[in-house]
């Protein structure tokens, strides 16, 4: 995972002030690339590295990395940080968003895998 070009998008990303500017998917669109790209680096990054504010951002794509990802290790691994991230759970409904990251993995799936 390119954690510096991740960073840069987060930059942009929080530039973008109205929900319905342009830029917003496209920051989505990057975030998720980045994030998908190596999933074990990504699970790595959110163990050692994450910060709160990036927690809160991610978890505006959450689901839909969930869903290209497939990885149930990414889910729990980002669902383990509500512990970690207390105040931007309850600002940013990051339970709420975990629960549509696990209904985008279906059943069946596990860390890439058909089980």
């Amino acid at each position: 995972m390119n954690i510096t070009k991740f960073r840069e998008v987060i930059k942009k990303r929080t530039e973008c002030h109205s929900e319905y500017y342009d830029g917003i998917e496209e920051c989505w669109e990057e975030e998720i690339k980045i994030l998908s790209e190596d999933v074990p680096s990504t699970i790595d990054f959110l163990k050692n590295e994450c910060t709160a504010s990036e927690y809160s951002w991610i978890s505006e794509v959450i689901d839909d990395l969930a869903g290209i990802t497939k990885s149930r290790e990414l889910v729990n691994c980002y669902k383990e940080l509500m512990t970690k991230f207390p105040e931007e759970c309850e600002t940013y409904n990051i339970a709420g968003c975990i629960q549509f990251a696990e209904e985008a993995l279906g059943g069946g799936v596990t860390n890439g895998e058909e089980t």
